[in-house]
């Protein structure tokens, strides 16, 4: 599979598009500038209410709205962060005093909120949910640094290995290995990625992710007040971090910064593919010429097209997405068992793409096309999961109901992407309201009195739509042939099927448009 990313960077955005053998999978924006709130950026906050019938509380870190942490999200060693950001101050030294806190002492998995927090105490917390609709950010208070080969945990003392490495021999090496360079108090999750890399590496990054932690370090001694303690990587290298790997074909970036970014950090972490990264210097905009453009359109409205006459009507809601499949005007000399089953298999495929494309989260319900025939079902269930195996984001997807319904819950971490496709009216410019159609003769009068008087023009072809045309025409006293009389000049009135109702346009004797 030829897997390109597309980065189109502009003065308010950057946007960036995954292509699979050049169709739209995933499309990412990141804002320049303001103040966003995204997933893995660690705060210090202060606690803002307490929720003991809900065993929560309100962080304030910042925003509007102030953010959701419950008790379960605190983590097992939270008396250990607790402990470190109450009592750091800028006489301690922190390399010592950071690995001397004592994590043995485990929170108990069924404990009341209002027994470890209060309102106006500061704590460490991790965004893993971004605002949506009138809800603020969801909060973890315990803390996780994601790099490409680990995962850094502070405050823990364990290190697990991903399951997604099969070989035995090769967890045992990385287990050893991270295990003889981790310091105390810090425990690792060893990633898929790092699967087969030298110590050098993995040294390498587990530094650099102690580092980013560490430097956050005197801003807490410092300040107690809210703040931001450090960020996730750009939204452009946390892609690379998660998706990049030996099915990438290209990179295509088109401003030379974000490009100096995009290979400094792909020399980091995959030092081989570094020549995959290219910087478009085309005068088309890049995403209309890798045509992404086109498929933003085709693929964000209403209703979406499939092969053959078939198509999706995607509605969201608060709650839940609803996704209806419709056959339309298909015809095939099948029956329609098998008809029905062929549009829900082609469907499947397009409602996993469009999922991942319009980050999906919550619940989403598949109205597929009735079928009798279990084993159709059975089908359709089993390609509908493989359909969505190459979804990162957490998802459990539901066998057919007897009511033809599917029903697949997705994780949500940020809003769903919405993109206006419909453009506003050129005759109505969007109001929904044209002008009165009984002064339209008299706006053509005024003119064709400027083009005689001002102009000096004697010859005209008006061109107009059909129903305009008839009008105009009519009888042999028409006010075509009273304005020819009056202004002492030829019109030629022709209708045009191409023109709206109110729409006309006048050209001279030669066919060319008049301003």
């Amino acid at each position: 599979m030829e897997r390109d990313l597309i980065i189109d960077v502009k003065q308010t955005d950057i946007s960036i598009a995954l292509m699979e053998n050049h169709r739209l999978m995933e499309l990412h924006k990141e804002a320049h500038g303001g103040k966003s709130y995204n997933v893995g950026d660690v705060y210090l906050g202060k606690v803002k209410k307490l929720l003991p019938a809900l065993n929560a509380a309100f962080v304030d870190i910042g925003d509007e709205k102030d953010a959701f942490l419950h008790y379960l999200d605190l983590g097992f060693n939270f008396k250990a962060f607790d402990y470190f950001t109450r009592q750091i101050n800028t006489n301690r030294h922190f390399k010592s005093f950071y690995s001397n806190v004592r994590i043995d002492e485990i929170l108990e998995k069924e404990g009341k909120i209002e027994r470890f927090l209060s309102p106006g105490q500061p704590i460490i917390v991790q965004i893993v949910k971004e605002p949506i609709s009138t809800k603020g950010s969801r909060l973890t208070a315990e803390i996780s640094i994601a790099g490409r080969n680990m995962v850094l945990l502070p405050f823990a003392d364990k290190v697990s290995v991903s399951l997604k490495i099969k070989s035995k021999e090769e967890k045992r090496r990385l287990e050893r290995l991270v295990y003889s360079i981790l310091p105390r108090n810090y425990g690792v999750i060893i990633r898929t990625a790092a699967e087969g890399k030298k110590a050098a590496v993995l040294d390498a990054e587990l530094r650099s992710l102690i580092k980013r932690w560490e430097d956050s370090w005197p801003k807490i001694a410092k300040s107690k007040s809210t703040q931001l303690l450090f960020t996730e990587h750009s939204r452009t290298t946390t892609i690379l971090r998660d998706l990049l790997n030996d099915t990438f074909s290209n990179i295509y970036v088109n401003d030379e910064a974000v490009y100096e970014e995009v290979c400094e950090y792909v020399s980091l972490i995959a030092p081989e593919q570094e020549k995959i990264v290219k910087i478009y210097k085309g005068t088309e905009p890049i995403f209309d010429y890798f045509e992404v453009t086109r498929q933003i359109k085709a693929s964000f409205g209403k209703i979406v097209s499939l092969r053959q006459g078939a198509y999706l009507i995607i509605e969201h809601t608060e709650a839940l997405h609803v996704i209806d499949v419709n056959s339309g005007i298909r015809t095939k000399n099948r029956e329609q068992e098998d008809n029905s089953y062929d549009v829900n298999i082609n469907a499947a495929d397009e409602i996993a793409r469009q999922i991942r494309l319009r980050d999906m989260g919550g619940i989403v319900v598949i109205d597929f096309i009735d079928m009798d025939n279990n084993e159709h079902k059975a089908l359709l269930y089993k390609h509908m999961t493989a359909a969505m195996a190459s979804d990162r984001a957490k998802h459990t997807i539901l066998p057919l109901t007897r009511f033809g319904l599917m029903q697949i819950t997705r994780q949500r971490v940020r809003p769903t992407k919405e993109i206006e496709t419909a453009e506003a009216c050129p005759t109505c410019n969007g109001t929904g309201k044209i002008g009165p159609t009984l002064l339209i003769d008299e706006t053509l009068e005024r003119e064709l009195a400027f083009y005689v008087k001002e102009k000096k023009i004697k010859e005209f072809i008006l061109r107009t739509s059909p129903i305009l045309s008839a009008y105009l025409t009519k009888g042999l006293m028409s006010i075509r042939y009273k304005w020819c009389r009056k202004y002492n000049c030829s019109i030629k009135v022709v209708g045009d099927t191409d023109y709206s109702i109110i729409k006309t346009g006048w050209f001279d004797r030669k066919g060319d448009p008049l301003d």
